[in-house]
């Protein structure tokens, strides 16, 4: 009997485990060079950590800034930390003007608005510990070369980026310093500012969600913002299931304070299920679960026909008083004249010469509801 209380145990416990989802940690940097964008800088880095930004430089400034507060505790131990990234970043500023010229030329292009654009970035599973890290280069939208990480090799995305991975793969120091970046030097940085910002990045706030619709005919939108970390999942279940179809996903978007949002549309309701739109956040054991109530939807037809019923009351109550104001204003004025006209046929039949004065007030006019 001990024995198997012990065995439920433990299988509670590796329940409890396997719903705890592991937080997969990004450091991720873009690099963006413009040429002839009216209001945009010619140059421009921005540093993310788990979806929130933390570092800035632009070619107005010329300065690599901290976009966090707790960023700064990192010259604790690396006092040139900024001034050191501000040398970097003007010379990438350089390098990147340069290589739009260069590919102006391959794409035998002579102007217009062109950009070019660098992303790249590591992870690191708080769980398992295993990293990994990512680079690619786009050009005016479009995936131009990226590097492979397992393989130590360039992939050309574009013909006219043949050239550049042909001169690329042959630098083998080159290769080996991207290996060490992406697998030693980025998650360590990566693990520096966590705990720097750990207040900040290693908490989790729950969203609030809402149900939406535009018409009875629309998809029904479940909305779900206010959430961090970014890693999260939102999907509808439909009698238990997970909903595969007639379901859209959106991509997470960040909101300015610092949290995120996304939705998920149903596209059709069969009346005879029952669904639910549920929410998962990283880290978070328990799940999110909203039941499809239609009485909860938000909807404009909804919102509008509540309006409208708002002021069909707003409009019948001092209409109604005003009736009523009305109608005791013509009983209070027929009592007068029959008062008036009482007195002066009393009066009449009296010898008195003059008349008597009405003993009943003249009702007043009472305000008309504003």
């Amino acid at each position: 009997m001990c024995k198997m209380k012990e065995l439920v145990a433990l299988l509670l416990v590796a329940v409890q485990i396997k719903n705890v989802k592991p937080v997969i940690h990004t450091l991720k940097y873009i690099r963006t060079a413009s040429s002839r964008i009216p209001n945009f800088p010619e140059y421009l880095e921005v540093g993310y950590i788990d979806g929130v930004q933390i570092t800035h430089y632009d070619s107005k400034s010329r300065k690599y800034r901290p976009k966090q507060d707790w960023m700064n505790k990192i010259t604790a131990k690396d006092p040139h930390y900024w001034d050191r990234n501000t040398h970097i970043s003007l010379g990438n500023q350089q390098t990147y003007k340069a290589s739009i010229e260069i590919l102006q030329e391959r794409f035998n292009q002579t102007g217009g608005v062109h950009m070019i654009q660098r992303m790249s970035g590591c992870e690191w599973d708080d769980e398992t510990g295993e990293v990994d890290g990512w680079e690619h280069f786009s050009y005016d939208g479009e995936d131009f070369i990226l590097f492979d990480l397992k393989g130590l090799r360039w992939i050309a995305v574009k013909p006219q980026a043949v050239i550049t991975k042909q001169k690329w793969d042959k630098l083998d120091d080159y290769k080996q310093l991207k290996k060490y970046y992406f697998t030693e030097e980025c998650p360590s940085y990566l693990k520096k500012h966590l705990s720097n910002g750990r207040d900040f990045l290693m908490r989790t706030e729950l969203p609030r969600i809402s149900l939406l619709q535009k018409t009875s005919r629309s998809p029904v939108t479940c909305h779900a913002t206010g959430f961090y970390p970014r890693e999260a999942t939102l999907f509808w279940k439909k009698d238990g299931e997970e909903l595969f179809e007639d379901v859209e996903m959106s991509e997470t978007l960040p909101n300015h304070d610092g949290t995120f949002q996304t939705t998920t549309d149903l596209k059709a309701v069969d009346a005879n299920a029952k669904y639910e739109c549920v929410f998962q956040l990283a880290g978070v054991p328990e799940d999110v679960v909203v039941p499809l109530d239609h009485a909860k939807i938000l909807s404009n037809e909804r919102i509008e026909a509540e309006e409208r019923r708002k002021t069909g009351v707003a409009v019948g109550i001092p209409l109604a008083f005003l009736a009523l104001t009305l109608a005791i204003i013509v009983v209070k004025c027929r009592k007068a004249d029959y008062t008036l006209a009482a007195t002066s046929e009393q009066s009449s039949s009296e010898s008195a010469p003059e008349a008597a004065s009405p003993t009943a007030e003249t009702p007043l006019a009472e305000p008309a509801p504003e």
